[in-house]
């Protein structure tokens, strides 16, 4: 590459996914990749030994680390095994640590920039071969390892003791995520202040920094999504005034969002960021956009640029390697591409587009934040009441199909409107595992989403008209419960989700409700039936719901939010989970031996192992092991489909061959 650049990476995540992403920026070109200590996550020198083995020329860098959780002994050591690895690959950032982590462990913080420096002197030393003397009663430590390849060492603290033992000692200086250039640009020449005064020469002196990244299709979602990042939200929350003023922003900005952080009022700390503070700190929009920013931190003196992405997972770090790799070649940026026009510029690639790749995207959000893997919940009901009165001979099939059509719109509306108090509750962030970042990302806004809500309620409204011109007033009180049940689940007032009735009613608006409104929009009438169907697919649609308040029952409750879940404890949770599914099982053979289902309908059995599965996933994330449930509310819902199909199957096959 034209300019060398680098990949940072957090101790966090599966660490194989770690290895893969060194090997896409070893295989890009970049320069390096580091890995910084991520306290009470995972171990970097264990991911730095695994991209070691699995690497032959990128440089690696173990930064920042602190002399107080890891002794100078166990540093020296620790980079002597990885030079064998990684010979003449390796770096070394010490910084302070963060006395708040430290305090936590019971780790005394003092003195901490001559700690650093002395640290400095006693790892050289070890690295050299020569013994260390650190207690005079006892004889001195003796270094028996092989004296490693040069191992360059990074300072990587902000205060100007720490500036000036950069100049004084260090062979480099390693700036934290979250610096804005005019803060950069200040400690850069502090740094070579005290390096002149130490008769050194700024030749001698590597200057890199953490550039936190996200990588969108716009400036807006990139915007969007970074705000809404929790850890993002946080490092702004506690910036310093100095930095702030470095900056050109006022103290007060920064007091609104930590207010509103300590509040865990998530939603209305991203409203409070401004686009300009987010940008005077945070690599946003187009990897062309990210790669701009990093050149001008490159002008500002910044040797080496260490892009990191906020969300840490494989499509974010391809996109910022792609930024890495825009900025590292020779003559794709530094002609001025923001500049003054940043905003205009952002929004010619909008424009560009065309009507049709607009209308693409809006389809895209509207898709997202609807989430149609989850429309078989209410389709299979609905689906399933006709089918039952087809197979007793009253089947009309025009006011089933539009039946089926509104429990679909409901359900969509539904979505929606959860998502949006999700969002605004703060419950729905870009780490959510399973939200829909459509709203989160700027794809779609909340008003926007609104509306689309009410469009698809409007639509369900004119299904039930219809279907109370045909079918009677019986119809307005099933569609009216529906569709209160639905906009309620988390709007305001009720939102009954977190009033610990989320489950219970769940059962009953996507279990007896839509099953025995499917069979009367198909015949006008109702039959005892229609319950024993409608039970077996209550308690597994149930399931899905119980299965995702379980998993997040925790995170729920630090929230401040009840669900049944978070009143029962895990234990009980658990149980009741389990409940839900081996209850639909027997309520079909209860059914069937008491006349009320054909027995047919005892094809569900072949879905048995699926749940089987389950069951065991459920008996170990009730263990202890979380990733075990990490999905448990999709594979429910594969099996929620799966045992519905087996079931409508056997009343079809009931009919056709009974």
């Amino acid at each position: 590459m034209h300019r060398p650049v680098g990949l940072g990476l957090a101790s966090r995540g599966d660490l194989r996914d770690g290895v893969e992403f060194a090997r896409k920026a070893e295989a890009a070109g970049l320069e390096s990749v580091w890995v910084h200590d991520s306290y009470f996550e995972r171990d970097p020198i264990t991911y730095l030994s695994a991209i070691a083995y699995a690497t032959q020329e990128i440089r690696l860098g173990a930064g920042s680390l602190n002399p107080y959780t890891r002794h100078p002994f166990v540093l020296a050591s620790t980079l002597a095994a990885l030079d064998d690895l990684a010979p003449e690959r390796l770096s070394l950032a010490l910084g302070s640590g963060l006395p708040l982590r430290l305090l936590q462990m019971a780790i005394p913080f003092e003195n901490a920039p001559a700690r650093v420096g002395e640290a400095i002197d006693q790892v050289r030393e070890l690295w050299a071969g020569r013994r260390l003397l650190l207690n005079e009663k006892l004889p001195p430590l003796v270094p028996m390892f092989q004296p490693p390849h040069r191992i360059p060492i990074y300072v990587a603290a902000y205060t100007r003791p720490y500036l000036e033992l950069a100049g004084a000692k260090a062979d480099g200086y390693l700036s934290r995520p979250l610096e804005s250039l005019p803060a950069f640009e200040l400690m850069r020449r502090r740094v070579l202040d005290s390096a002149a005064a130490h008769g050194r020469a700024e030749s001698e002196l590597d200057f890199r920094g953490y550039l936190f990244a996200l990588v969108d299709r716009s400036r807006a979602e990139a915007r969007n999504r970074a705000k809404r990042d929790p850890f993002v939200i946080y490092m702004i929350s506690i910036l310093s005034d100095v930095s702030l003023k470095r900056a050109g922003f006022p103290a007060e900005l920064r007091d609104q969002v930590n207010k509103l952080w300590r509040a865990e009022d998530y939603h209305g700390a991203a409203q409070a960021i401004p686009d300009e503070l987010l940008d005077a700190y945070v690599l946003v929009g187009t990897a062309d956009d990210v790669a701009e920013r990093a050149h001008q931190y490159h002008q500002a003196g910044m040797d080496v640029p260490l892009l990191q992405p906020i969300v840490q997972e494989e499509a974010q770090v391809q996109a910022v390697l792609e930024a890495a790799v825009t900025y590292g070649s020779e003559g794709r940026v530094g002609a001025g591409a923001l500049g003054s026009s940043q905003v205009a510029g952002g929004r010619s690639a909008v424009e560009r587009e065309g009507l049709w790749g607009r209308a693409r995207r809006a389809a895209g959000a509207v898709y997202e934040v609807t989430r149609p893997f989850s429309f078989t919940a209410s389709v299979l009901p609905v689906t399933a009441g006709g089918v039952l009165a087809w197979s007793l001979g009253h089947l009309e099939v025009l006011p089933w199909l539009l039946a089926v059509i509104g429990g679909l719109t409901l359900h969509a509306g539904t979505n929606v409107v959860n998502e949006v108090y999700d969002v605004r509750h703060g419950i729905d962030s870009i780490t959510s595992p399973r939200a829909s970042l459509a709203i989160v990302k700027g794809r779609i806004s909340e008003r926007g989403a609104l509306a689309l809500a009410y469009v698809l309620f409007a639509v369900t409204i004119l299904v039930g008209l219809y279907l109370t011109a045909v079918r009677g007033p019986w119809m307005v009180v099933l569609g009216a419960v529906g569709l209160l049940g639905g906009y309620f689940y988390t709007a305001p007032p009720f939102h009954y989700k977190y009033r610990a009735l989320g489950v219970p009613l769940v059962f009953v608006l996507m279990g007896p409700l839509m099953v025995v409104g499917g069979f009367f929009a198909a015949s006008g009438g109702f039959d005892w039936r229609t319950l024993a169907l409608a039970v077996p697919v209550g308690l597994l649609v149930t399931a899905i719901l119980q299965g995702n308040e379980w998993r997040d029952a925790g995170e729920d409750k630090r929230l401040g939010f009840t669900t049944l879940s978070a009143e029962l404890g895990r234990t009980f949770s658990r149980w009741l989970y389990v409940g839900l599914l081996v209850g639909a099982y027997v309520a079909v053979a209860v059914a069937v031996m008491a006349g009320l289902l054909p027995s047919a309908t005892l094809l569900t059995i072949l879905s048995l192992p699926a749940a089987v599965w389950l069951l065991h996933e459920a008996e170990k994330g009730a263990a202890g092991s979380l990733r075990s449930i990490a999905l448990i509310d999709m594979h429910t819902a594969r099996l929620h489909t799966l045992f519905g199909v087996l079931l409508l199957a056997g009343l079809i096959g009931s009919r056709i061959f009974g």
